[in-house]
């Protein structure tokens, strides 16, 4: 199974991001959420990325 690890500013962007690289569809794809995202108040430095694990689904 090819499975990658993906960051972005939200759990929705880094699903996105993971889809375009496996060049799969969201129902070919197993989505693990490692961690949300956590954002810096009022904008401010701090914030982290969401991080997702993103394993294609064999299909027999």
């Amino acid at each position: 199974m090819e499975s990658i690890e993906i960051e972005g500013k939200t759990v929705e962007e880094a699903i996105k991001k993971a889809l375009a690289q496996l060049k799969a569809k969201r129902s070919e794809v197993q989505i693990k959420i490692i961690s949300e995202e956590v954002r810096g108040l009022f904008g401010m430095p701090g914030a982290k990325p969401a991080k997702i694990r993103a394993t294609l689904i064999v299909k027999k």
